[in-house]
């Protein structure tokens, strides 16, 4: 079977309510939904995204001149139109705009392939479980009070979860101490609990904060440094018992090779959307797994699922519900894990009539 066309579509994702992190205000999102058809009706889809809806049509445009890359070949070949994508883009460089362009192809290929013969993506890839511990990060805001911490954090901990993330990032480092102290006390000791700079510090601070927080017996200090500071992120490693997690800013082997060589993170975060899509997660994966370092998710929940169930160094599931609505399928849990769909490809397809009102 031949790839016949691509159609996207973009939509304006709202929260109902604004949240705040290190990186800033988040208010909204810009979505493009990706649907490629092959020649005998089959559909494969994807979802990659921007903040504030901004430069989303930037991203739209990526995607449908990327799809030349596709249309005509094998729907099958998916490292074929990975090489002649990636070649395609060197004059504009393998980073950015060009990989998240990729990464919407790739994975929807993957989904097609999936429901072309009838398998879930972790079976297809190679499976290794059929559940992924999971852990609540759609909470826990920087732009919270500390008392609406502690009771989301609670209501987490209620709803099964049984580990869950918060943000750091306050002009003053005893505010944050303050912070992690009310909602480790709030859960106990035996949920656990990840914490997440979000690029806000620099090296010495990051040190500071993080010998600080070892009190709290944190699961690890996640994006402690500017994503481009490999070198100071391995020396802020080096000096803490905390492990340290970063790589959602990362993209492709190429960068998660350069972290490895470093030691700048003990787990590394491939996101969907900038990694290069599913092939590279799994390269990237698999690379992590030859330097006995576990990999955990990077937000879209619904579809990396399918992906860390293919890989045994995978630790976690990053439950983020941004999106969950957009599906007609929902993600299950049960005793703090996620199940991996048995349905064919990612398992999810999109809501379409939900899509509709969405769509501008």
């Amino acid at each position: 079977m031949k790839v016949a066309r691509v159609v996207t579509r973009q939509i304006a994702v709202p929260l109902p309510k604004p949240i705040g992190s290190a990186l800033g205000q988040i208010s909204s999102f810009g979505c493009i939904l990706v649907f490629v058809h092959d020649d005998a009706g089959g559909v494969g889809e994807n979802l990659v995204f921007t903040l504030n809806d901004r430069r989303t049509g930037v991203v739209r445009r990526m995607i449908e001149e990327l799809a030349d890359q596709l249309v005509g070949h094998d729907a099958g070949h998916i490292a074929g139109f990975w090489a002649r994508a990636w070649k395609d883009i060197n004059f504009l460089g393998h980073k950015g705009v060009p990989v998240v362009g990729i990464s919407a192809l790739d994975g929807a290929l993957w989904d097609l392939l999936g429901k072309n013969v009838g398998l879930p993506l972790y079976r297809l890839l190679g499976g290794a479980r059929d559940r992924v511990p999971a852990y609540h990060s759609g909470g826990l805001w920087l732009s919270r009070s500390q008392q609406e911490l502690v009771e989301e954090a609670q209501s987490f901990a209620a709803a099964g979860f049984r580990a869950m993330k918060m943000r750091l990032g306050h002009p003053d480092p005893a505010v944050d101490i303050a912070r992690v102290r009310a909602v480790r006390d709030a859960i106990g000791p035996h949920v656990r609990l990840m914490a997440d700079a979000n690029q806000g510090l620099n090296e010495s601070q990051a040190i500071r904060l993080g010998r600080a927080l070892e009190a709290f017996d944190l699961t690890w200090f996640e994006e402690p440094l500017p994503a481009w500071d490999l070198e100071g992120l391995a020396r802020v490693a080096a000096a803490l018992d905390t492990p340290i997690a970063s790589g959602e800013t990362e993209y492709t082997r190429y960068g998660f090779r350069r972290m490895l060589e470093l030691r700048s993170a003990d787990v590394l975060m491939p996101d969907l959307q900038r990694v290069g899509g599913v092939s590279e997660f799994m390269r990237v994966g698999h690379m992590a797994e030859s330097h006995d370092i576990p990999v955990s998710s990077h937000l879209f929940p619904e579809t990396s699922i399918q992906v860390l169930g293919a890989l045994a160094n995978a630790n976690y599931l990053e439950y983020m519900p941004w999106f969950s609505d957009l599906y007609n399928e929902q993600l299950v849990f049960d005793g703090g894990d996620a199940l991996v769909p048995e349905r064919p490809g990612f398992g999810f397809t999109f809501n379409l009539d939900y899509v509709h009102r969405l769509e501008r």
